[in-house]
């Protein structure tokens, strides 16, 4: 028997990216629900608006239907986004792909 480097590589690029894709899901979910909660947004509609819109758009369209400051939202955004990766990667880790040595 010998070893198939070949597929171990690509079975590593396989684990990696379902981890990345993963740990960006959440990521989006956790910001989007930091976000409601600090303009007082209904959490589970502004969290499935993920699956249909970017998250500049988005805040685009909240400012807009909210009558809110762009600026101001999108500050709040970044805010909630900085907050959300920091307690990802304290619970789940850093996403940053492993290196093979």
């Amino acid at each position: 028997m010998t070893f198939d480097l070949r597929a171990a590589l690509l079975k590593k690029a396989e684990v990696e990216t379902a981890r990345l894709v993963d740990f960006e899901f959440r990521l989006r979910a956790r910001t989007m629900r930091l976000l409601a909660a600090r303009i007082g947004a209904e959490p589970e509609a502004l969290v499935a608006r993920i699956v249909r819109a970017d998250d500049a758009m988005i805040v685009a369209e909240l400012a807009q239907a909210r009558g809110l400051a762009f600026e101001a939202l999108e500050l709040d955004y970044r805010q909630s986004a900085a907050e959300a990766r920091a307690q990802l990667v304290a619970e789940r880790g850093d996403p940053s792909p492993y290196r093979l040595a």
